[in-house]
């Protein structure tokens, strides 16, 4: 446990050269390990007394959130402060877009004011994608409807890694409502470039049709997912992206998909379980699994500190690892 990122020789050469960050399904292996390896240096960071560095001083980072979130805008906004940039956070109630506003004029609005970062979510897909092809800023994507959610990803990647010690051959079982999970998604491209064999487990009416395409197995047994998986990662029913009642009540389900105390008697003794949270406690997970000695939900919530402000970081043109280039000073 605790082991330290190992450095491939594709983490070694690779750099950063994109303007934005908005799937992991267009990234490389090489810019994937670059972006884990970076957020190793950046975890020290919060450890310290004074919970700073300069890397981004001067920079301008807008988070820019058009559906509810707690854990990814703290994150992000969290992730800025350390690396001294200035912050704003916007919501749709606070914005000109409740009046009628495009999104692209709120952007340009915004780009008027010299910003220099926008982290954006929105319910729907692709507009991360959008602003990013006329935004002189950079792009960061926090989630764009059921398409993707790439620094989620990348945080459960760098805990996976963490714990493991390597993500190469591991086992990892997704389970829940792939069809409408964009962390399913992004994990997805994650992991199988990584060398992970990737499971996906839920309801015929939760899976995305040809899913199989993406180099995934299929089952509907949570037994059978459970079985020989080093990593559980459960996900929330999205009832919010559901446009039907796609299973017949969340009891069933529970009863056919939940993990509880029994059904973790079948698994690997050093399984993790994953969950990239609003947890449903008694739903998907139970209280005491969710809580238990083999969860590392909080991690998650701890790297993704991290992990963002690798991401901001490269984003805003830095090259090399952090401590590389003075980032670090030993009396910070």
């Amino acid at each position: 446990m605790g082991a330290t990122l190992t450095t491939s020789r594709a983490a070694q050469t690779a750099r950063w050269t994109r303007k934005d960050l908005l799937d992991l399904r267009t990234l490389s292996a090489g810019e994937i390990r670059l972006i884990l390896q970076t957020a190793e240096s950046f975890r020290e960071v919060s450890l310290r007394p004074i919970k700073k560095v300069p890397a981004l001083r001067g920079r301008t980072v807008v988070n820019l959130f058009f559906e509810p979130s707690t854990r990814t805008r703290t994150s992000f906004e969290l992730a800025a402060k350390r690396l001294s940039a200035d912050i704003v956070n916007i919501t749709t109630q606070q914005s000109s877009l409740s009046k009628g506003e495009t999104v692209l004029d709120t952007v340009r609005n915004l780009e008027a004011l010299k910003v220099d970062i926008l982290v954006i979510r929105h319910a729907a897909a692709g507009v991360p994608h959008l602003v990013a092809k006329h935004a002189a800023a950079s792009v960061i994507n926090a989630g764009d409807g059921a398409h993707e959610h790439p620094t989620q990803a990348l945080l459960d990647l760098f805990t996976i890694q963490e714990k493991k010690g390597r993500i190469e051959g591991l086992r990892v079982s997704i389970i829940g409502d792939i069809a409408h999970s964009r962390v399913a998604r992004s994990n997805i491209w994650g992991l199988t470039k990584l060398g992970a064999q990737v499971t996906v487990c839920g309801p015929p009416t939760l899976l995305p049709p040809q899913i199989e395409q993406l180099g995934v197995r299929v089952t509907h047994q949570l037994d059978e997912a459970i079985r020989g998986s080093d990593v559980l990662m459960l996900l929330r029913i999205q009832h919010e992206r559901q446009e039907a009642m796609l299973i017949p009540s969340l009891r069933e389900y529970r009863l056919t998909y939940g993990l509880d105390q029994d059904r973790m008697s079948r698994a690997k003794p050093d399984v993790l379980i994953m969950h990239p949270g609003p947890v449903n406690r008694g739903v998907e997970l139970d209280s005491s699994v969710a809580d238990g000695p083999f969860s590392v939900i909080l991690d998650q919530v701890t790297n993704g500190l991290a992990v963002r402000m690798a991401a901001l970081y490269l984003v805003a043109g830095a090259q090399g690892k952090p401590e590389d280039a003075g980032m670090f000073p030993a009396d910070a």
